[in-house]
């Protein structure tokens, strides 16, 4: 294809995934951010396989194994009964297969000075107001100042979950919210019977579960840390707040009393960051010279551990797809083709799982208790739920399958 014009539109794994591999096509990629400065949101994050495979691709994998920490099972308890109800081993896949557990900011670090290396444009503090079109049918994006960038040949929506460019092109009704979010907050690492290799839970009944995940370094020479949550809806906050930290940390002790050590870190309710989850996925996340990528296009609650890959996976597609078509049309409807399925079967799967763990519900917490455990120890179950989070079902693109990962080890942190 010939070079394009092409404003990527968000600055988050996505939308910088999305800018190195199109300027390395030949494309002239501008990138347009809100904020003054690009910065990450967020606490920490699981790269799959998938994911990680992609950042290989890109040239960052061994810069992200550096920072991380691998994370080689994911595992949780029920309270009281001590019943395990979560045991996925991604050495079912193979013994040098696994999980990285990172901090936000590292990984967009890493994106971020690939694309400064590289003199990739970007446009800072414009707040996207409405995608418009040229008389020619190419895409202008308009800003809340109503200063106008464009024409474009191609724009591409990597603007999150509450996109402005998707809801104005696809309606804003599409995004359903979900009963339980989660506090987050990042900690030092607290050492002690927390496994390094391990993303941790407990949970009483759907309604209550506190986690760890280790995070690795936010930069090289810094500490260790972890990141904490707790499930709680987003209308329950206010009073989460007025109640206070220390009935809150009694909630916590009484579920985990192992995590008094990280406790004892959270001083402010300000470090706790509320995040709030949705669901939806588009039909189809192309519409003329918009293409839609991550969140933007499938967002759903984080319990598969799916959502930066499934990012990173989408701008592998559209890259992909651009390099093999000629024409722009043909391209964006490929880039279609190459993500339905994966997308909607991990979206089918994560609404089915999430009430399992983030419910008012009495029943499937009580099948969870007793179905999952025993599912894992099943012939080939196993390897089946590692397949799974690792996010290798549905025919993932060639370009990020685990054998890609494979050239990439990581240099295990204590």
């Amino acid at each position: 294809m010939r070079p394009l014009e092409i404003a990527i539109c968000g600055c988050g794994p996505a939308g910088l995934a999305a800018a190195l591999l199109l300027h390395r096509q030949g494309h002239r990629i501008v990138l347009v951010e809100r904020f003054a400065e690009p910065r990450p949101l967020g606490s920490g994050l699981l790269l799959q396989p998938t994911g990680l495979a992609v950042l290989e691709q890109l040239g960052l994998a061994r810069n992200i194994a550096g920072l991380g920490q691998p994370v080689t099972r994911l595992f949780g308890k029920a309270v009281p009964s001590g019943r395990t109800t979560l045991d996925v081993r991604y050495a079912a896949l193979g013994s040098d297969v696994h999980a990285i557990g990172i901090h936000r900011a590292a990984l967009f670090g890493a994106l971020f000075a690939a694309v400064q290396a590289e003199t990739i444009a970007i446009e800072t503090g414009f707040e996207i107001a409405s995608l418009d079109w040229s008389s020619d049918g190419r895409p202008l994006l308009t800003g809340k100042t109503g200063r106008r960038l464009g024409p474009f040949d191609l724009a591409i929506d990597a603007l999150g979950s509450r996109s402005t460019l998707a809801e104005s092109r696809f309606g804003p009704s599409l995004h359903r919210p979900l009963a339980y979010g989660a506090l987050w907050a990042s900690l030092p690492w607290p050492g002690g019977s927390f496994d390094v290799h391990a993303l941790e839970q407990r949970y009483r009944a759907a309604n209550r579960m506190v986690g760890v995940l280790p995070t690795g370094r936010r930069a090289p020479g810094g500490s260790q840390e972890a990141a904490f949550f707790w499930s709680l809806k987003p209308r329950q906050h206010a009073a989460w707040l007025a109640r206070g930290l220390e009935p809150w940390k009694d909630d916590v002790r009484a579920l985990w009393p192992e995590t008094e050590p990280l406790l004892g870190s959270v001083t402010d309710p300000a470090q706790m960051v509320l995040a709030s989850y949705g669901h939806h996925t588009l039909a189809l996340p192309v519409a003329g010279r918009l293409a839609v990528i991550g969140d933007a296009a499938h967002a759903t609650s984080p319990q598969l551990g799916q959502g930066a890959n499934m990012a990173l996976m989408d701008a592998a597609a559209l890259a992909a797809a651009l390099q093999a078509n000629d024409d722009l049309a043909e391209a964006l409807a490929s880039y279609a083709r190459l993500r339905r399925w994966h997308v909607r079967l991990y979206q089918a799967v994560s609404a089915v799982f999430t009430p399992f763990y983030q419910s008012d519900s009495v029943v499937l917490p009580f099948l969870r208790d007793r179905m999952f455990a025993v599912a894992a120890r099943l012939p080939g179950g196993g390897r089946a739920l590692a397949s799974l989070v690792a996010g290798q079902w549905g025919a993932p693109l060639p370009p990020v399958s685990v054998a890609a990962m494979r050239s990439a080890p990581c240099s295990k942190q204590v």
